[in-house]
């Protein structure tokens, strides 16, 4: 199933976490946070690597003529230094409402030699970010859904663009995929059906967001709307097969418990029995023993261009 938690340049809500809870505890899902972008790292690569070709191909600044990247919703920075590789020229901007993750990007910008063009600003969107400055690249990923009025996300994103400046939206993908259809114990299908309980999270969690607005998500259209042209779309494969190596199982386990805690309780008895083996270390069944356990996804990119 998709997840929706990572990026976080969203409003801030009280930190408490429930069975249920559509509210986010940022600061508790950290660490979470930087194994899901480490996870995902081949697929930002390949996004960072097709945005470097999007800016050769244009007629504004090529890619190593970018002097400054906004990375809203940076969380703990993983995306932020990966975009201080694509563009050695840029000094870097991480973004993002939460002071405890931006410690975390200030510490591995630091640790991989960056600390000298890179910085942060803690602000929220889309209000809080009219004072950070404008930039040749915004790249913002997986945080817009945190926002009530995403388009007006968008439009505050556009406002800080430079002349022939890109924006880079992430949102939407295919759903992952970890097991078999039939993987041997409940019904087949069981993924199927952890997608709808967790949609239906998602919405609820979208309706609970001060000043939420619906919206159609024809990305390429909303930032034409925004004043933005030529938008282009990719989506980018994550393709870790079985047997999984130890990091990539660590990293499953720990987003199936949170599916347990969130919203485990709205899973039938069947289904939340198979859950639970599933989450058994000792259970042969489990997701510690299992040598079938793969992970496969795709993650799609949207981006448009000032004038």
């Amino acid at each position: 199933m998709t997840d929706h938690t990572h990026g976080t340049a969203a409003p801030k809500h009280d930190h408490h976490h429930h069975h249920g809870s559509t509210e986010m505890d940022w600061d508790a899902m950290a660490t979470h946070l930087e194994r899901d972008a480490e996870i995902y790292t081949p697929v930002l690569e390949q996004a960072t690597a097709w945005l470097r070709d999007l800016l050769t191909e244009s007629a504004g600044p090529g890619p190593d003529e970018v002097r400054r990247v906004l990375d809203v919703g940076s969380g703990p920075g993983v995306t932020s230094c990966l975009l201080a590789h694509a563009f050695p020229n840029a000094e870097i901007v991480a973004v993002d409402p939460t002071e405890a993750l931006l410690d975390r990007a200030r510490d591995r910008a630091a640790r991989l030699g960056l600390a000298d063009r890179f910085r942060t600003e803690t602000a929220e969107l889309p209000d809080g970010i009219d004072g950070i400055g404008d930039a040749d690249v915004i790249w913002s990923s997986k945080a817009l859904h945190h926002v009530g009025d995403q388009a007006a996300a968008v439009d505050a994103l556009a406002r800080l663009l430079r002349p022939r400046g890109l924006l880079v939206v992430s949102e939407g993908g295919l759903p992952a995929r970890m097991l078999p259809r039939d993987f041997g114990i409940g019904r087949p299908g069981f993924l199927n059906r952890l997608d709808v309980v967790h949609e239906d999270w998602f919405v609820r969690m979208r309706a609970a967001l001060p000043g939420a607005r619906d919206l159609v998500e024809d990305w390429p259209a909303v930032l034409t709307a925004a004043g933005l042209h030529s938008p282009r779309s990719r989506s980018f494969l994550l393709d870790r097969p079985a047997p999984l190596d130890p990091t990539t199982r660590a990293y499953a386990v720990t987003q199936f418990e949170r599916y347990a805690e969130v919203f485990g309780d709205e899973l039938d008895a069947e289904d939340r029995a198979t859950l639970d083996r599933l989450l058994d270390p000792a259970d042969p069944a489990g997701l510690a023993q299992r040598g079938d356990l793969f992970w496969l996804a795709a993650q799609s990119f949207h981006t448009a261009r000032a004038a």
